[in-house]
């Protein structure tokens, strides 16, 4: 019996985030919104997506001890987060820019802060964590090192979920772990490298299922995503609503593919369940405050993938949410 279905090890950011009509170009100033500060972070965004959907959830990360920190460990809290895991101290608490144009699409700037100082011992004294875990996931806004010691920790039973995000180059032994690896378009393309000799998605699924993953999902925004295994690739449609903010989506999809991986489903089962999470979450402002619970996502209207839902309170549009738009964090 574990005692969490998801163990999270990642960033915590605080996300500083101004609206835009349209972002500045090399040299340019434009005008923005108030600017409105919210938690963030891909560890405690995916952290706090999955307790929302009813996940038993911890998080591994550090934060500064500062009013950012605390900001983080109250949402944490708040969302039915374990925070044992969560260091204080040794550096100020991460920071991420954010601009969101009216489209709903964002660009993101981080700045890690105490998220690069989560070191390989904070994983090492960390054991118990995984071993009481189901499902233990991780990100690339903490130190490469760190993830690497995450997979050489895991216990027998755990299963691995890497997004790679921001990408970079990834050694084999972190690869072989990942179960599955989930990349967007521009992390597949960057992942692969050389390797990228094609323009077509589901070539990108089977180079990246060749450099040693268990299993790939690569999410295509509008188009759904694809998911690649022993068995072979294949496609799942996206879920259409009115896009306000991607920011936060690709964080929700991965929490909840990781979550419902763990209570046993497919990997093409819990990436379509994902895609409802992504949908969701874009119809609102903001990343944690946006994610759903588990009834929210069965309001959206109880729609199979690749029908128009209509997210409860927004009126139906053309732009895709699938929980995986772009650089959405």
């Amino acid at each position: 019996m574990y005692d969490y279905d998801l163990l999270v090890v990642g960033s915590a950011n605080a996300d500083l985030v101004i609206g835009v009509e349209r972002r500045p170009g090399a040299g340019e100033t434009v005008l923005g919104s108030d600017l409105a500060v919210h938690p963030g972070g891909k560890g405690a965004n995916q952290a706090v997506a999955a307790a929302r959907l009813g996940a038993r959830t911890a998080l591994l990360a550090r934060v500064g001890d500062d009013g950012h920190g605390r900001l983080l460990l109250d949402s944490q809290r708040a969302a039915g987060v374990d925070t044992v895991g969560v260091l204080v101290g040794g550096a100020p608490t991460g920071v991420a820019l954010i601009t969101v144009d009216p489209s709903g699409d964002n660009s993101i700037v981080v700045s890690p802060g105490a998220n690069g100082r989560l070191t390989p011992a904070d994983v090492r004294a960390a054991a118990s964590l995984f071993h009481a875990s189901r499902v233990v996931s991780a990100q690339l806004e903490i130190p490469l090192e760190t993830v690497v010691e995450v997979v050489r920790n895991l216990a027998p039973d755990n299963r691995f979920v890497l997004n790679p995000s921001p990408p970079r180059p990834l050694p084999s032994e972190v690869l072989a772990a990942c179960d599955p690896l989930i990349v967007n378009e521009h992390e597949a393309r960057v992942i692969l490298g050389e390797a990228c000799v094609s323009e077509d998605p589901e070539d990108w699924a089977r180079l990246l299922l060749a450099k040693g993953p268990r299993s790939v999902v690569v999410t295509l925004g509008g188009q759904g995503a694809l998911v690649a295994s022993s068995d072979g690739v294949s496609r799942v449609p996206s879920v259409t609503v009115h896009a306000v903010d991607t920011t936060g989506a690709g964080d929700a999809f991965t929490a909840a593919l990781a979550w419902r991986l763990g209570a046993g489903e497919s990997l093409a089962e819990a990436a379509a369940y994902a895609a409802r999470v992504g949908a969701a979450t874009v119809t609102r402002e903001g990343a944690q405050a946006s994610f759903p619970t588990a009834s929210e996502v069965a309001a959206l209207c109880c729609a199979d993938p690749g029908d128009a839902p209509r997210a409860p309170g927004r009126r139906a549009g053309s732009a895709p949410g699938d929980g995986s738009r772009g650089e959405s964090r």
